[in-house]
């Protein structure tokens, strides 16, 4: 079964063409292009490419996995509707993976930090222990993601989503809490590693070794995560984004009188 995995959940698109077989999987073809500001021009181009590459067509593929995020709305939207519509007008599956859990898998085994750049000065994490999410998605500002840890562990961390720089839902009130009383303290201890462009960008705060290797989610990574969909023909799943905090649009406010 030929698997086209894309993610544009970073500053990276990335396209790649698996084969999944009846006990494993392997890798055809991957292009990947970092640039912030040019999904949409790019990921287009990478996907012909790599079916390309491998002498195939779009209606070779058996599946589409896609990479939900979390990730800013603008680049994020772009691999999620082109996987959409692929899917749509092929007439085959679509599959969502959460993008940080690509790379918790691809960093293997021990406990690991996975962190990437949310801008504004924040990164979305989560934790992974032997490939495998222990803590998150959420998104906070570096100094903070040591407290929220040992909170999480403690069983003291907020319900809810953050929803700014560093602050956290109440888990009672709902009002905003902030997540700064371990500000500054590093992860070590609570993980081993970490990776992700977030984890090299902040890598001083956080304290702990950085897999500069593993910066963006893998493909072959995401497929792996929804191989057994794949392999039991689930139906198409409705790619829902994951958006951990509020759109930096807002609703325009009532309109001003220009006469006085």
């Amino acid at each position: 079964m030929l698997v086209l995995a894309l993610d544009t959940a970073t500053p990276a698109s990335t396209a790649t063409l698996v084969e999944v077989t009846p006990d494993g999987l392997s890798g055809i073809a991957e292009r990947r292009t970092v640039d912030p500001r040019a999904h949409g021009e790019r990921l287009a181009p990478e996907i012909a490419a790599v079916l390309a590459d491998a002498g195939l067509r779009p209606r070779d593929l058996t599946a589409i996995v896609a990479g939900l995020g979390p990730g800013p709305f603008t680049g994020l939207r772009v691999g999620l509707a082109t996987a959409a519509s692929m899917g749509q007008a092929l007439g085959i599956p679509t599959y969502g993976v959460c993008s940080l859990d690509g790379l918790g898998r691809a960093a293997g085994p021990g406990r690991v930090l996975i962190a990437t750049d949310a801008r504004r000065r924040e990164v979305y994490f989560a934790t992974y222990a032997d490939g495998e999410r222990v803590t998150g998605p959420e998104v906070a500002k570096p100094a903070d993601v040591a407290g929220l840890l040992q909170g999480a562990v403690g069983g003291a961390l907020p319900a809810g989503l953050l929803v700014g720089a560093g602050e956290t839902a109440g888990k009672e009130t709902g009002e905003p809490v902030r997540g700064g009383d371990h500000a500054g303290a590093t992860v070590a201890g609570l993980v081993d590693r970490s990776a992700g462009e977030g984890a090299l960008k902040y890598g001083d705060l956080f304290g702990v070794p950085v897999e500069e290797h593993l910066l963006y989610p893998p493909g072959a990574a995401l497929v792996a995560l929804a191989a057994d969909r794949i392999r039991g023909a689930a139906p198409s799943e409705i790619l829902t984004p994951l958006y951990l905090r509020r759109p930096d649009a807002v609703e325009p406010s009532a309109r001003k009188p220009v006469l006085t």
